[in-house]
């Protein structure tokens, strides 16, 4: 799905004053701006050496602190006295940050956000970030980044898919205690690249996010910037690294198998049920199917592992709210999910015992829990007659608390065969029976709008209560607001073992 801003989100009013500088001014004093922006090594970009920049208030001296230049004269003034310098000149309102590079309004003495001066700032970024040895018309072309619409970087999907990532308890224990030994890796770099050894060396995208987990976790409450980790997720990544806006969940999967190929390149003929790498370790379940003859009962039976369940919604008998809306609840999905289904004539089963094709019978379940489960709603629909697609604006129930025994394949295979198991593949006492099955939620990234355009929030349970991530804006909401949103991704953690 893609991503706009939705109107029907409320966000702080828009600032007045910063409303009649662009009417007046346009984006004259961006671009201009642009020029002198610097970019430090980790990201951050503040404002460089301007001829007129002079780092003291032009009304105390004040050599310390914070500093502001007026977009209009580029005088610099404190913190103190940056709403006598609009006072005493009208018009000369907005003011950027010397050491943030963000917009400041002097008269509401507050943080303004304008999505073009943070294309500016970004494209700078962009522009100033390592590059490897290529041509220099490849370089060219580099200069010219993605297009970011809709101001951050045309990344609400992104976004929401980031901090609920950021919030995963085990990434996060992984990242913060370094055991990606990001120092390690950034020596064992530059000596390749000082031999030689490496051509065209992307970006370490491990190191990059354990970067991004040390800055919000750093207990400092300065604005973050993730230009570096964008720069090195879209290197790994050049197939969404283009114009179009992304969905959280192809941002999710593509996160799991970069990680997964910088911490394990040796691994590429194994499956992700035997890789030891972080994303494995954390997301990684398997899924057991099982095609069962409908003549005589042969059932052939293959293992898949996931990172994810993709989930379809109930049909239209499901619940109805007080509207009158369909409303599906997860467990009805689980149930839908494991439920056998009948293969169509063009599926038929080449059954070893019979010798021939058969009508058959086909059964998902889950033989091993990852430890933290991912459930992804299908919200889409297509028609192949009317060669169209739509979202599925259906709501969905979900319980903070989750028991998934009734999904595994031990409890499938003996709802199905009872007690006689022993005549079937029978290693499903449980494979994750050391573990619990209870899970509880931690996250959840909705989407409002339509299939080609629309917003993602995140909602996150941190202790108890409940956050709403919405871009920029975060705030406490209740639980009543989580259960009413419409849920396109789920995480839950899994329960400390029996």
């Amino acid at each position: 799905m893609a991503l706009t801003r939705n109107p029907s989100f409320t966000n702080p009013d828009p600032c007045s004053h910063l409303a009649e500088y662009r009417q007046t001014h346009g984006l004259k004093g961006y671009s201009s701006l642009q020029a002198h922006l610097r970019t430090a090594p980790t990201g951050r970009t503040a404002i460089g050496k301007l001829p007129s920049l002079i780092r003291r208030c032009a009304f105390c001296s004040l050599r310390r602190g914070r500093f502001y230049l007026c977009l209009i004269c580029s005088t610099v003034s404190c913190s103190d006295h940056a709403a006598a310098h609009a006072g005493s000149n009208p018009g000369h309102d907005i003011a950027v940050d010397v050491d943030r590079a963000e917009l400041f309004c002097c008269r509401c003495a507050d943080q303004v956000y304008d999505p073009d001066f943070d294309i500016a700032v970004m494209v700078k970024q962009i522009v100033k970030l390592p590059e490897s040895r290529e041509s220099s018309r490849c370089r060219k072309r580099r200069a010219n980044p993605v297009n970011f619409k809709d101001g951050v970087l045309t990344e609400a999907g992104l976004g929401a898919g980031r901090a609920a990532l950021l919030h995963t308890p085990p990434l996060k224990d992984h990242f913060l205690s370094d055991r990606h030994g990001r120092e390690f890796c950034c020596r064992g770099r530059r000596r390749t690249r000082r031999w030689g050894m490496v051509s065209g060396e992307l970006p370490c995208l491990a190191c990059d996010v354990a970067g991004v987990f040390s800055e919000v976790f750093s207990g400092a409450r300065r604005p973050y910037s993730p230009a570096q980790f964008l720069y090195s997720w879209w290197q790994h990544s050049s197939d969404l690294a283009g114009y179009e806006q992304q969905d959280a969940h192809e941002f999710f999967i593509s996160m799991l198998d970069r990680i997964h190929e910088k911490e394990q390149p040796d691994l590429q003929n194994r499956g992700a049920g035997d890789c030891h790498c972080i994303a494995h370790r954390v997301f990684s379940g398997v899924l057991r199917s099982d095609v069962t003859c409908s003549v005589c009962g042969f059932t052939s039976t293959t293992y898949d592992p996931c990172v994810d369940l993709s989930l379809d919604l109930e049909p239209c008998n499901g619940i109805k709210s007080n509207d009158n809306s369909r409303i599906s609840t997860l467990m009805g999905c689980l149930d839908l999910f494991t439920r056998p289904e009948k293969l169509g004539s063009d599926q038929k089963l080449y059954c070893q015992h019979c010798e021939v094709r058969q009508d058959s019978v086909k059964q998902m379940s889950i033989r091993k829990l990852p430890y933290v489960l991912c459930f992804h709603v299908k919200r889409f629909e297509h028609s192949l007659i009317r060669r169209t697609s739509k979202k599925i604006d259906q709501n969905l129930q979900f319980p903070f608390s989750l028991d998934m025994m009734p999904y595994l394949s031990s409890s499938i295979i003996r709802n199905r065969f009872g007690n006689r198991i022993f005549a079937f593949q029978g290693d499903e006492s449980d494979m994750s029976s050391e573990f619990s099955s209870e899970f509880e939620v931690f996250a959840v990234i909705t989407h409002s709008g339509r299939l080609e355009s629309g917003h993602y929030v995140t909602y996150l349970r941190l202790r108890d209560q409940w956050y709403r991530c919405d871009d920029a804006w975060i705030t406490q909401v209740t639980e009543g607001v989580v259960r009413a949103s419409q849920v396109y991704m789920m995480y839950y953690l899994q329960k400390h073992g029996k």
